[in-house]
């Protein structure tokens, strides 16, 4: 376990995060329901707007649970004692990095490679 860090601090943010993104799951969901295209009932532009919310819904959808993902990863790594060392590497995460990402995985220099 890393010594440089506030593991506790860094913990609690990861939950709080967490249960932000589940908290807006639902209204999430509803806005990427299936839209009613209904002509008779609304006009083109109106339905091309519809679809183009609906399309925005589903990947924000999508990206929250990407991050929950790696919030849950990172808690679980807290658990295990493996947090803050790079996944690839196993070299220590910088503590500024995980400052800015508490659920970073990579370390700058192993992050950078993959770009």
């Amino acid at each position: 376990m890393r010594k440089d860090l506030d593991i506790d601090a860094l913990r609690e943010r990861l939950r709080a995060r967490l249960a932000e993104l589940e908290a807006g799951h639902e209204a999430r969901t509803e806005a990427s329901r299936t839209v009613d295209l209904d002509q008779a009932r609304t006009g083109r532009l109106t339905r091309m707007d519809a679809l183009q919310q609906q399309a925005m819904a589903q990947e924000s959808n999508r990206r929250a649970q990407l991050e929950k993902q790696r919030i849950r990863g990172a808690l679980q790594r807290i658990e295990s004692g493996d947090y803050g060392y790079c996944v690839r590497c196993q070299e220590p995460i910088g503590a500024g990095r995980l400052e800015a990402d508490p659920s970073a995985t990579l370390c700058i220099e192993c992050a950078s490679d993959t770009d």
